[in-house]
């Protein structure tokens, strides 16, 4: 459950794994992925769940995004994210959540067996403010290869 498909290729349900700093703002996380969707090729792409460790699945800023999107936003258990390979884990995340990885692990989680990263974990900062959001986009591939090098 990891690797980079070709946003091209990879035909199944978009998922985004999302990450929080308490506080985030709904507006914050839609522009954070509008920009992941639009970077990787599949801003017409539609999102079928947004993912998030437990310890955040109340976060009004992951609950207002998801709803706007009108989607599920999935909750997984830290232990249960940090048993999934990333290719950039976080000791910063592993230290507030438990997990080394919430945008990339929840992604690839609520995509499915075989799921493969489209896009890793990008984060909300811009210049003169820190990021409070990550996300990384996840497809399903229903178990085909498309690993890109």
């Amino acid at each position: 459950m990891s690797g980079r498909a070709d946003a091209g290729t990879a035909d199944g349900p978009l998922v985004v794994g999302v990450g929080a700093r308490r506080g985030v703002t709904a507006a914050e996380v839609l522009d954070l992925i509008a920009t992941a969707r639009a970077a990787s090729g599949c801003a017409a792409r539609p999102v079928a769940a947004l993912a998030t460790v437990e310890a955040k699945a109340a976060e009004p800023g992951l609950v207002g995004a998801a709803r706007r999107l009108g989607v599920p936003l999935r909750a997984f258990p830290a232990a249960a994210l940090a048993a999934v390979r990333v290719p950039a884990p976080s000791a910063a995340a592993a230290a507030a959540v438990g997990t080394p990885s919430v945008a990339e692990a929840a992604a690839l989680l609520a995509a499915g067996p075989g799921a493969v990263l489209i896009a890793g974990k990008r984060s909300s900062a811009r210049p003169g403010r820190p990021a409070r959001a990550t996300c990384a986009l996840a497809v399903s591939t229903g178990g085909r290869p498309l690993y890109r090098q």
